[in-house]
């Protein structure tokens, strides 16, 4: 089973099949085509800011190496195990990136592939309209008029000054 976070506007109201049509799923784990074309995967999902980052990082980082006399297989090693991070919090950028967009994680499903997590997502999404219309709402409490003696500041009571 594979988990996938659901990412839908602020505004979006459940129930709304129109809002759920903006949905976006984020498949969560290792991300071999980011792992391979970071920065390439990057823009190709519309991340420019963590695109320009991570290709100023990626510069950085091959410019150290060699600046510092690294051996060419210890550095292979080392772009190795940072493309490994990248593929390891790409989805976590993605997410990061639809948050900052207004986008947030409304829900987690877990499901064997994509279109039964959407499926599933859907279902929830629809069904907690449902729901919400059927609890009731309590009415409101009518407001309690503060008495002098029971305001005390910083938390101290009345009583504990006498």
């Amino acid at each position: 089973m594979r988990t996938y976070t659901v990412h839908l506007p602020r505004d979006a109201k459940p129930g709304d099949p129109a809002a759920y049509e903006r949905a976006t799923l984020v498949r969560d784990g290792f991300n071999w085509a980011a792992f391979f074309f970071s920065v390439l995967w990057m823009l190709w999902h519309r991340l420019w800011l963590a695109a320009l980052l991570t290709l100023i990082v990626l510069v950085a980082f091959s410019m150290a190496l060699d600046a510092l006399g690294i051996a060419q297989d210890m550095a292979a090693l080392a772009s190795l195990l940072l493309a490994s991070l990248i593929g390891l919090e790409a989805s976590t950028l993605r997410r990061w990136t639809y948050a900052r967009r207004g986008m947030p994680i409304v829900d987690v499903v877990s499901a064997p592939d994509h279109d039964a997590a959407d499926a599933l997502a859907c279902r929830r999404f629809m069904d907690r309209a449902a729901a919400a219309a059927s609890v009731p709402v309590p009415p409101p409490l009518p407001p309690r008029a503060a008495r002098r003696e029971e305001i005390a500041p910083f938390g101290f009571s009345a009583e504990g000054a006498r």
